[in-house]
């Protein structure tokens, strides 16, 4: 008996790296899973993979950002068994360049691949929540399960794309979190780590000493898992970010200071406060842009 027996799963993306992981895993905890990947010979690998091992999954092959695409993911889904429960939102592209070289197509594509490949298929899901609880009144147990980046969190150079999409990624899935909690769904974000196609394309081969692969993408999958389950049932709008053996649960946006008067602020009133509280408190800050993919700087985008 596993965690998830008798859930049905979509996982976007899943062709390769995470999210071949994360169907694999999820199939492994009993749940039915429809594999999507934009090329129909790998979606059909990874079922291929988890029929061998006795789970039970379906391919759905096509471009997630696609409207269409997003529907019948969804109503191959549901046609499993007449409901939907759990949906991994993994599918994603780079276009890396720097902001005064990147063209609007490079912009587009990351865009669409990512944020409006996360909205589409969430749209149908919620949809079919919704209609579910309508009729019944009960909540329907429902999971979301989204993809960012620390790129997301903190910017990078080279990524304004990627970047922008991933924290759009995030208020996305808060948004969906404060809308479809009514209904018994729950929507996190997960910020993986992970050598995969898509990062090794972009920084090289990332490895890791000693016998614990910290960089094997496989790492990520058991997070999704108990996020999916009936033990998360109360984790909602929550961001993590997960490698290796660690997952670290982020705080949004807070007030670290705040300068208020009952005037219209004049240039001397501001300076003051930037020279003592802003500027020092600046200069206490711990690493603001932290350094989260080896060899990733500045230089290696053109």
């Amino acid at each position: 008996m596993g965690s998830l027996d008798g859930k049905t799963a979509a996982v976007t993306g899943a062709g390769q790296g995470i999210g071949r992981c994360e169907a694999l895993a999820l199939s492994a905890e009993g749940a039915h899973v429809v594999v999507n990947d934009v090329q129909l010979d790998g979606a059909e690998a990874v079922v291929a993979e988890i029929r061998s091992a006795g789970g039970s999954a379906e391919a759905h092959a096509g471009d997630i950002s696609d409207w269409e695409c997003g529907r019948q993911l969804i109503e191959q889904a549901v046609a499993h068994d007449g409901e939907f429960d759990i949906l991994v939102c993994n599918a994603g592209i780079v276009r890396d360049r720097m902001i005064y070289n990147m063209s609007a197509g490079e912009w587009d594509a990351v865009m669409t691949v990512h944020l409006r490949g996360h909205f589409v298929p969430l749209r149908f899901a919620a949809a079919h929540w919704q209609t579910r609880f309508k009729a019944t009144g009960e909540a329907v147990d429902g999971r979301v399960i989204t993809t960012t980046s620390e790129a997301g969190l903190y910017g990078h150079p080279g990524q304004a794309n990627y970047s922008a999409a991933k924290a759009g990624i995030i208020g996305l899935t808060l948004t969906a979190a404060r809308e479809l909690e009514r209904f018994g769904v729950t929507a996190n974000v997960i910020s993986p780590r992970g050598r995969t196609p898509m990062t090794e394309s972009a920084f090289g081969d990332i490895r890791t000493e000693g016998d614990f692969d910290s960089w094997d993408p496989a790492n990520v999958a058991p997070w999704v898992i108990w996020l999916a389950g009936q033990a998360a049932a109360n984790v909602n709008g929550q961001v993590f970010v997960v490698y290796g053996g660690t997952v670290s649960w982020m705080s949004g946006w807070q007030t670290r200071d705040t300068i208020e008067q009952s005037a219209t602020w004049t240039q001397a009133d501001l300076q003051g406060f930037a020279a003592a509280r802003l500027i020092p408190g600046l200069a206490a800050t711990v690493d603001p842009f932290p350094q989260v993919v080896p060899g990733a700087t500045a230089g290696d985008r053109k």
